[in-house]
């Protein structure tokens, strides 16, 4: 993968969605190749037309030369558990691109609005190579923030029916938004809404950056310039107001985030062989909370589960 193989690229991902083989292991040997590649977040709810945005945004990437790489993250089907719009068919223009890797990923009924793997699978495509990461996610509501912790600009795209602006308040989108777009802006009420996000992003408090609201119609190819000039508008400002704290925060959530996991996976592997507790909760003999508390007072038992299996 590291010399250029797309197909080494694309089994990596698969291993690494499916968390088969050593997942923590294949990231540290690529971590020291990160960091290079600029990611950023598209989201909203769902019909407001985030793929067609996604896939006219990568073609004027492509026309500044950039290696683009796109993480989709789609609903999961209730039966498989894969990516129930998988093809990404709006994005096919580019599949035959050189300069651009797709990869769809399922939710698996996660909440956030990211699938497991997302940040995994995009330090894999940093690691390749890529200039631009850009990461589509299922949609938005009150858990789905997950993009933030994960892209450096994070782009809310809405409709001018996406309805009463307090819903956009509501889910936590002024928080997370570093440009807003209000998307088939040739329907009626787009400028009424690009009006009210304007009026929602001046109450707020100043974080430095004056939050772009912009009109865009995907489908005609317009407005796709003016997003790129805000998007590069936000970079500079992020070079000039570098905060090193910032990374320290974020470094030390993916540390606890990967730890977490890692735990999660050895207990999930080994609790009902090396412990007869799993049973004893499932048949009702103990409560799950005095189940936790005499599985921790017992190092043995801790020691057996916390080896790899």
């Amino acid at each position: 993968m590291l010399a250029g193989d797309r197909v080494a690229l694309a089994k990596l991902m698969t291993r690494v969605e499916n968390g088969t083989g050593d997942v923590a292991g294949i990231m540290a040997r690529i971590y020291s190749r990160i960091g290079r590649a600029e990611k950023l977040g598209v989201t909203g709810p769902p019909g407001a037309g985030k793929s067609t945005l996604v896939d006219r945004l990568v073609g004027k990437l492509r026309g500044r030369r950039e290696r683009v790489g796109v993480v989709a993250i789609d609903p999961s089907s209730p039966f498989s558990g894969g990516a129930v719009l998988g093809d990404r068919i709006r994005m096919q223009s580019h599949a035959t691109d050189p300069g651009v890797f797709i990869r769809s990923l399922s939710t698996r009924g996660r909440r956030g609005g990211l699938a497991r793997a997302t940040r995994e699978i995009t330090h894999l495509l940093d690691a390749f190579g890529k200039d631009r990461i850009v990461i589509e996610t299922v949609g938005v509501g009150q858990t789905e923030l997950d993009i933030m912790e994960l892209a450096q600009t994070v782009i809310v795209v809405l409709v001018p029916e996406a309805g009463d602006t307090v819903q956009v308040m509501k889910a936590g989108l002024l928080e997370i938004a570093h440009i807003f777009v209000v998307n088939k802006a040739d329907r009626e009420g787009a400028a009424r809404m690009k009006t009210e996000l304007q009026t929602m992003v001046q109450l707020r408090p100043n974080p430095g950056w004056e939050i772009p609201v912009l009109l865009t119609e995907a489908q005609a190819d317009r407005g796709i310039d003016e997003l790129v000039a805000a998007i590069e508008a936000h970079r500079a400002h992020r070079a000039a107001h570098a905060d090193e704290r910032a990374g320290e925060a974020h470094r030390e959530r993916e540390f606890l985030d990967v730890l977490d996991g890692e735990l999660r996976a050895r207990l999930e592997r080994r609790i009902g062989d090396e412990s007869g507790m799993l049973a004893r909760v499932r048949r009702g003999e103990v409560d799950p909370y005095s189940a936790t508390r005499e599985l921790l007072a017992d190092r043995e038992a801790l020691r057996r589960l916390l080896e790899d299996a």
